[in-house]
């Protein structure tokens, strides 16, 4: 065991002392995805002290091309993205404390899992969630690695707050493509090279060695040859509404009233009710409507072409439909 982490330490910008600093830390990571779950992987063998993973999701075939943590058996058991990659990670390395989230990433349930975070990695798929995000952690002043990756192409940009233009500020001067992994694909090396910056910038973050931190933002086309670094220091905004001299955080008010969105897409509606779910007897009710399935986590059916899966919290994934109308209809059709 003592050799562990020896080629690692024989890194000169870590060495011993940078070890000790990682062993003492404590990252977030919100989505356990793509770029989420080989983030959690690097993490977990360089030997961080503490992981805690935030998914909303769970793991389906059309995962296992670029989710790195995921096996045929997590698909066929509809297990969740984030109780899966934490097994594996165990798995991986024993010594690490590794804690798993099952819920939507809103502001109300982030911060409480926000306390003692020294890092924070977006490996989410939409910018709701992303501004939401940068929001929050202006607010409480974490700083995080934002990643984006679709088809051939992919960004990175390391955000400290205080310091850099924040997400708000470079996306009001960048334009950022509606393309979605689900519309237009996406090969897994894309997905590997946004991971290689996220990591590495996040061992800089947690070996302390700010000085070597990647100041400009990164973006690649793999497939077209394309490799570019922009320098965003002047996107830096003081009337940002996140990060400005007087910040508003709108996306914390926008996230605490959406209810009911449809996921980019995915042909698919959540609804987050305010209320708990008791899956068993939800279960026992349903099933004399329908087959269902169930695991300790979820419980998933078809019903009126639609495929539904509902979450302890509450939460319930409508697959066939991009119509938020027909998602609540047959929501409330099904539980009341």
């Amino acid at each position: 065991m003592e050799d562990r982490y020896s080629r690692q330490t024989l890194f000169k910008p870590i060495g011993e002392e940078g070890q000790n600093k990682i062993r003492q830390k404590h990252v977030l990571i919100i989505g356990c995805g793509a770029l989420g779950s080989p983030n959690a992987e690097n993490l977990v063998r360089a030997g961080i002290g503490k992981l805690t993973i935030i998914d909303r999701d769970y793991v389906e075939f059309s995962n296992l091309q670029r989710q790195q943590l995921f096996t045929e058996k997590d698909a066929i058991d509809q297990m969740p993205k984030a109780i899966s990659a934490k097994e594996r990670l165990i798995d991986i390395n024993s010594s690490v404390k590794v804690e798993a989230h099952v819920m939507d990433a809103t502001s109300q349930s982030l911060i409480p899992l926000l306390k003692n975070v020294d890092l924070v990695i977006d490996a989410t798929d939409n910018f709701d969630i992303r501004f939401l995000m940068n929001d929050l952690l202006q607010k409480l002043a974490i700083p995080w690695i934002f990643g984006s990756c679709v088809s051939s192409t992919g960004m990175s940009y390391t955000i400290l707050p205080k310091e850099t233009p924040c997400l708000q500020c470079l996306l009001d001067r960048i334009p950022v493509s509606g393309a979605t992994c689900d519309s237009v694909g996406i090969i897994s090396p894309a997905v590997q090279m946004v991971v290689a910056h996220q990591s590495t910038e996040a061992l800089k973050l947690l070996v302390e060695d700010e000085d070597a931190l990647r100041t400009r933002l990164v973006t690649f086309d793999l497939w077209n040859n394309h490799y570019q670094t922009i320098n965003v220091e002047r996107a830096k905004n003081t009337e940002c509404p996140a990060c400005g001299v007087d910040p508003s955080y709108r996306y914390l008010t926008y996230a605490a009233q959406t209810k009911m969105e449809i996921l980019c897409g995915r042909n698919t509606v959540q609804i987050r009710p305010n209320r708990e779910i008791y899956l068993e007897e939800l279960a026992n009710r349903l099933e004399k409507i329908a087959p269902v399935k169930t695991n300790d986590f979820l419980l998933s059916m078809e019903y009126q072409s639609c495929r539904i899966v509902f979450f302890h919290d509450g939460r319930a994934l409508i697959h066939g439909t991009n119509s938020i109308e027909k998602a609540k209809s047959v929501y409330y059709q099904l539980v009341g």
